[in-house]
């Protein structure tokens, strides 16, 4: 059976060469009462007689010679742009677009992109950050993003892209001369804190788990910001106690510009992922991503 109008306008092509339904279905793969349907109906829809049949003979009515001289040259171009697209499924081209929160594009997609583009020159990755919180991916037309897994949408598939997390309580040996390291999370609120502020989300709220207890405290002190690296600078120069990634402090620890406390409050947790919408046929430039950063 002929179904769509694509398949409609190259059987007609067909039988107009065959000069025969018989023959032009044999082609087909169909029955030659179904093929004489179908022409029929894309007459009927267009109003206009394309085919002058006999008992012995099909040919193409003066209509139909004038409809045959733009068709077949349309219909190739439609073939050959289905051709490249079906062709993104087995080569990695095009593009890519993604969106990662700050941290998550400096901690997993920084060290691998020059890998990415020099194993697949052909694919465009054009990359959206934002501060943190949820995210519409297939709202803002997004191909995919990179956040941690708290954030990722139950109904997307998320892979691993990072180890565990981990958060870190930090200040400047500065600050501690003349403060006294905190013991619980409790005693945060006599603390001077940087606040961190997520987009939409609002402030950041500190969170803390040890064994079965988790607390959330709301922090107060000098600083409100939304960049970390501002962040990181006012805790080195003594502003206040800062809350971020074990992994973004851990250079300032090892120098001494920055101590932490509260340590045994803070256990991993998991990390990043990239996700995206559930679909039938991945394109071949978002696998490249995929396996390029899969931890």
């Amino acid at each position: 059976m002929v179904k769509d109008e694509l398949s409609v306008l190259s059987a007609f092509l067909v039988v107009a060469e065959e000069r025969s339904f018989t023959r032009a279905a044999r082609r087909l793969g169909v029955s030659p009462s179904a093929l004489s349907h179908a022409i029929r109906g894309l007459e009927e829809r267009i109003g206009v007689r394309l085919l002058a049949r006999t008992t012995r003979s099909v040919a193409p009515t003066g209509a139909g010679e004038q409809f045959i001289a733009g068709l077949g040259p349309a219909l190739a171009d439609v073939r050959g742009a289905l051709g490249q697209v079906a062709g993104l499924r087995d080569k990695p081209a095009g593009p890519v677009r993604l969106v990662a929160s700050r941290m998550a594009a400096r901690m997993v997609l920084a060290p691998k992109l020059a890998e990415f583009a020099r194993n697949y020159p052909d694919v465009v990755l054009d990359l959206t950050t934002i501060s943190s919180g949820r995210f519409d991916l297939v709202g803002a037309g997004f191909d995919a993003g990179i956040h941690l897994g708290e954030f990722i949408e139950r109904d997307m598939v998320a892979v691993r892209v990072s180890k565990d997390q981990r958060a870190a309580i930090v200040g400047a040996p500065s600050y501690f001369a003349s403060h006294p390291r905190p013991r619980s999370p409790h005693d945060l609120t006599a603390h001077r804190c940087i606040n961190f502020r997520h987009g939409s989300a609002g402030v950041y709220r500190w969170e803390f788990d040890k064994g079965k207890q988790s607390l959330t405290v709301a922090v107060n002190g000098p600083l409100i910001v939304d960049d970390v690296e501002i962040m990181v600078r006012a805790a080195i120069d003594g502003v206040g106690l800062a809350f971020m990634s074990e992994e973004h402090a851990a250079s300032y620890l090892a120098s001494g510009k920055l101590v932490r406390v509260l340590e045994d409050w803070c256990p991993p947790f998991p990390g990043f992922f990239l996700y995206y919408p559930r679909q039938r046929q991945l394109p071949a430039a978002l696998a490249a991503l995929i396996e390029t950063l899969r931890l």
